[in-house]
């Protein structure tokens, strides 16, 4: 079986890091953007307005 070329992320407003909405993202595996933590600007419907989100971990999965 090949190896994953991507691995999912989760991003979190950077000044509210509590807040109700986050975005999943795709991030290559390899490379040097592998290594590079994600910052985008992007829309928070919490806040309605665009803001900065970050590269955080995901969350530990409940089985």
């Amino acid at each position: 079986m090949a190896k994953k070329s991507s691995i999912k992320v989760r991003l979190v407003p950077e000044k509210n890091t509590d807040s109700p909405f986050n975005y999943y993202v795709k991030k290559p595996s390899k490379g040097e953007k592998a290594k590079v933590k994600l910052k985008l600007k992007k829309y928070n419907p919490a806040t309605k307005k665009h803001e900065i989100f970050v590269e955080k971990k995901l969350p530990p999965h409940s089985k």
